[in-house]
């Protein structure tokens, strides 16, 4: 039951999660590189930059989804008493 409980508030965190990464990803390119990141399948671009600007982003992505995910089981702990992911209290 938990779980059906969650799917919603699960729901609105990724969200809010990508909008975030988005926004910091923008806010550190802007410190780090030159423009916009380089396309991967653009014939001029070198190796480097999209290379180094997925790998950025990745990083970024998958911390802020763990931080945000993570934040929202343990607000939904609080408010409920009950571990999203726990199948125990099914």
């Amino acid at each position: 039951m938990a779980k059906i409980l969650y799917k919603p508030v699960g729901l609105l965190v990724g969200i809010v999660a990508g909008y975030v990464a988005g926004q910091l990803f923008e806010r550190l390119w802007a410190l780090i590189g030159s423009g916009e990141p380089a396309d991967p399948e653009d014939r001029d671009a070198g190796w480097v930059e999209p290379i180094v600007s997925a790998a950025l982003m990745g990083a970024i992505f998958g911390a802020v989804r763990a931080v945000v995910m993570r934040g929202g089981a343990k607000g939904f702990e609080r408010a409920t008493g009950i571990w999203p992911g726990d199948t125990r209290n099914d």
